[in-house]
């Protein structure tokens, strides 16, 4: 397998994972620099360079020339004569930039940096979902009930994204089967060994708010104002309203 044919079947993430090209290179970068400190304790004297519109990437080790018989690092150094295979004008002191062909990593290393580029991916997915989760909070979500446990209720919205109700952000009268459809507000998006938890409630006053705007049009255009509510949730709730 050639270098293309390895960078592309990188690329195919891009497909199983909805991301993007520009983005998924930039972390095939970081996956390779990963790999670069591995195997030679640091990257400082490799250049990645990226091509996302081509779906390229080629790294070059730059090596400074030595005269032949004094190479001591062959990590950072080159002999002179091995530096004129290619370019005949090269000196001593000067810096030369060769070409590490990916292939050459071995497979091992290749296998590597697919689990490395896997896991970024995964990162960056929960980034992106933390992010979106948070610019939503107290807003009204629905989700079908996935499946039920002793402390909380695992519901996936329409995205397919976790929403966990614990059993103390539900209604005493709450009952629910799997499969039903749930409306909560988004309470708080917290991270949980390194995934994240979007915990949603029934229970908070917010929840009474965004139902009211909901269903009295009133409110959802501003005419009514809540100013305050306070709730026993499934028993009673009094609500502050301001025209």
């Amino acid at each position: 397998m050639d270098t293309a044919a390895i960078i592309e079947s990188f690329l195919e993430f891009k497909d199983e994972k909805n991301i993007d090209r520009i983005t998924l290179m930039g972390l095939l970068k970081k996956a390779f620099q990963a790999l670069l400190i591995k195997q030679y304790g640091s990257d400082e004297n490799f250049d990645i360079v990226v091509n996302a519109n081509k779906g390229d990437l080629q790294i070059f080790q730059n090596l400074l020339i030595v005269e032949d018989g004094t190479l001591i690092d062959q990590n950072a150094e080159i002999e002179l004569s091995e530096a004129l295979k290619v370019e005949d004008d090269f000196e001593v002191g000067e810096t030369i930039a060769v070409e590490k062909k990916i292939i050459d990593f071995g497979r091992r290393a290749i296998q590597t940096i697919g689990q490395n580029l896997r896991a970024r991916v995964q990162e960056h997915e929960y980034e992106i979902t933390v992010n979106n989760y948070k610019d939503r909070l107290h807003e009204i979500i629905s989700g079908e009930v996935h499946h039920i446990k002793a402390r909380e209720m695992i519901l996936l919205d329409e995205s397919d994204t976790e929403l966990i109700l614990p059993r103390d952000q539900q209604i005493p009268s709450d009952f629910f089967r799997k499969g039903d459809t749930v409306r909560a507000i988004i309470k708080d998006v917290l991270f949980n060994k390194g995934k994240p938890r979007i915990i949603i409630s029934r229970t908070h006053t917010s929840f009474l708010e965004r139902l009211f705007e909901l269903e009295i049009p009133e409110v959802a255009d501003g005419l009514i104002v809540i100013k305050n509510v306070k709730r026993i949730p499934g028993e009673k709730a009094k609500v502050s309203v301001e025209s």
